[in-house]
């Protein structure tokens, strides 16, 4: 992706043209073998970073005036910082390969037009003292940097919310090999749709069901007349709406039962967003005997009659390797009761996302992605109360 994100945008191939040793890794643009002057009034070599601010495949105008360095802090030639550019120092993990050490802002009252002006300006500012010293130096090398060979990744443009936000070295934490979400209803459509953005390799789908009219008020997005019409498969049709963002969407138009439950065993993860009854307990009797950790969601909703209100309880119960003891009681394997409300298709779009957040968030603080103090392994959220719980602690 590097070379050719670097041949689509002008700035870029630009500051490339000019001999400058350009990188587009983790969804930064660096600038390599940058000579400054170290504190010792040596000339050393350095890198300079920038997040990227992108239109797809294209640059756009630079979202940020701030750069970092990778190496020492340029100085003068007397070994001083040079203190018009000093903004930040110490370790910065932006991405697990990528560790800036100082931060610099130079800001023009107008800004940067684009990267080349940027990347072009502040090398300008921490070359010149390295120049003075030995005046042949310079950070045009025209050598060529290869591209790696993961740089393709899962998504067909760069991730740069989390190049902005500066967490891709957190965000790598989420890069699990495969993830299954059984049911692609309300929740599950949710749960795909916060998954989906995150560095999983394969995500896969499995739902036997069409997608409906009824089912275009509970899911993500906006589905056309058009589209309903074809009457798509579920799994076919969120498929294709997150194709156009990344690879690895895999549907499987089939309900796991008895003959293909042991195809779970083979995820790091399986999100469970179907219908109670016996199905579900084959499915997790197969994972917790395969190891296989796996998060349980839930709603009940009832009517209130005499308020023509609803009443709705959310639940995410999950089972690791650490606590699996807990799902006898948490979890209800009965048949869903016939005419009851929930099975009436009430439209409660809300309610669906809102369980499907907390499914995800749970896993991301399975995989390390936040903070995890609590450890709990069931929660649940009441509507009419405002409560949110968290129980099963390791």
């Amino acid at each position: 992706m590097s070379h050719a994100l670097i041949s689509r945008n002008p700035d870029l191939q630009h500051l490339q043209n000019d001999g400058y040793e350009v990188e587009v890794r983790s969804n930064h643009l660096l600038v390599h073998s940058v000579p400054y002057v170290n504190a010792k009034g040596e000339v050393a070599l350095g890198s300079l970073v920038s997040d990227l601010t992108m239109a797809g495949d294209l640059t756009t105008r630079p979202g940020s005036h701030v750069a970092m360095f990778i190496g020492d802090h340029p100085c003068n030639k007397d070994g001083s910082e040079i203190q018009q550019i000093k903004h930040n120092s110490g370790h910065m993990a932006l991405a697990p390969d990528l560790v800036a050490l100082h931060s610099f802002s130079n800001k023009p009252p107008q800004g940067y037009a684009d990267y080349y002006e940027k990347m072009s300006r502040y090398i300008e500012i921490i070359s010149a003292p390295a120049r003075s010293l030995q005046p042949d130096v310079t950070a045009r090398t025209y050598r060529v940097i290869e591209a790696r060979a993961h740089d393709e990744g899962v998504f067909h443009y760069l991730d740069t919310a989390s190049s902005r936000a500066g967490i891709g070295a957190v965000a790598v934490k989420l890069a699990m090999r495969r993830v299954a979400i059984v049911g692609l209803g309300g929740t599950g459509s949710y749960v795909l749709d916060l998954v989906a953005k995150t560095a999983v390799s394969e995500i896969h789908l499995y739902d036997a069901d069409l997608f409906l009219q009824h089912n275009a008020f509970r899911a993500p997005g906006a589905a056309s007349i058009e589209q309903l019409r074809e009457r798509p498969s579920k799994v076919a049709y969120h498929q294709g709406n997150y194709a156009r963002m990344r690879r690895g969407i895999v549907p499987h138009q089939e309900y796991i039962c008895e003959e293909n439950v042991a195809e779970l065993q083979g995820f790091d993860f399986v999100f469970l967003c179907m219908d109670t009854g016996p199905t579900k307990k084959l499915i997790v009797n197969a994972l917790q005997a395969a190891g296989t950790p796996f998060i349980d969601t839930g709603m009940d909703v009832q009517m209130l009659e005499d308020s023509l209100q609803l009443f709705a309880v959310c639940r995410v119960t999950t089972s690791t390797s650490a606590k699996r003891d807990h799902l006898a009681r948490r979890v209800s394997y009965a048949p869903a009761a016939e005419g009851g409300d929930y099975e009436r298709n009430i439209q409660i779009a809300d309610l669906n996302a809102l369980t499907a957040v907390m499914a995800v968030i749970r896993w991301k603080k399975f995989c390390g992605f936040y903070q995890d103090l609590e450890n709990e392994h069931d929660s649940t959220y009441t509507t009419n109360c405002h409560l949110l719980t968290g129980d099963e602690r390791v």
